[in-house]
């Protein structure tokens, strides 16, 4: 019965520990563990009148791994359509279509889909490397897209994540550490005061390679809170407990 709702050169994937299935390509970008750390870093909310929304929300799978962890309605938006399409069957596969809808669109023209300032959380794992004369692109559209701010900008990304969200809402994004000092200010210009900060090292030793951040609109200058650090493996290369019970289920 799954295997009849993917196309040619899909397979399924799984994320245990969420319950959730997801359809995945190796010819398009498939999600990796920022999008697991992303979605484990939201605070648990379970009000049913919620509403989220996922930007740059590639096959949907931050949205679909927040299925338990947060109530009410999701809204996943992506560019491309391929990807937009996977996200809308995962969405089926997973018998969330109730709760979950895809708009096939760009973030830039959000507001023609949806209203300003309607959303309790807004989650965004974008592009993480400026497109620059002499950035080195992947060939691949798709992964130049998903790894390159070809289509959306940081400071794009926070002026519609500020937009979307309520007064006090909740904005999350999962980036680059070497970019830090910019994440912040375009953050900041943008009405979004960061209160948590994690950072991601990939094993003992190792500089961070991603950092996690928590945003409220217009919220309080100060009480940030830098989280203890996130190791990803040890030094044989398996992944930590932390991260294990993230992706499989006890």
């Amino acid at each position: 019965m799954d295997k009849s709702i993917l196309k040619p050169h899909e397979r399924i994937d799984q994320l245990s520990s969420q319950g959730i299935k997801i359809i995945q390509s190796s010819e398009v970008f498939a999600f990796s563990l920022d999008a697991v750390l992303l979605a484990d870093f939201v605070r648990p909310n379970h009000r049913q009148r919620l509403q989220t929304i996922d930007i740059c929300a590639g096959n949907g799978a931050i949205g679909l791994f927040l299925n338990r962890k947060l109530g009410g309605q999701f809204t996943e938006v992506e560019l491309q359509p391929r990807l937009a399409d996977m996200a809308r069957r995962s969405i089926s596969l997973n018998n969330l279509t109730e709760r979950y809808r895809v708009i096939n669109a760009d973030v830039k023209n959000i507001y023609d889909y949806v209203h300003k300032d309607a959303y309790d959380i807004v989650t965004c794992n974008p592009p993480y490397f400026k497109s620059l004369p002499t950035s080195k692109k992947n060939p691949h559209r798709y992964l130049a897209i998903a790894r390159h701010e070809l289509t959306i900008d940081l400071p794009t990304v926070a002026e519609k994540m500020s937009g979307l969200l309520k007064m006090n809402g909740k904005g999350y994004l999962v980036h680059r550490p070497d970019r830090l000092t910019e994440i912040l200010q375009v953050l900041n210009e943008h009405r979004l005061m960061v209160k948590r900060i994690c950072f991601v090292y990939p094993k003992p030793g190792k500089a961070a390679n991603m950092v996690l951040i928590e945003t409220i609109k217009d919220g309080r200058p100060g009480g940030t809170i830098i989280e203890p650090p996130l190791v990803v493996g040890d030094q044989e290369g398996n992944y930590t407990s932390q991260v294990e019970a993230m992706l499989h289920a006890n």
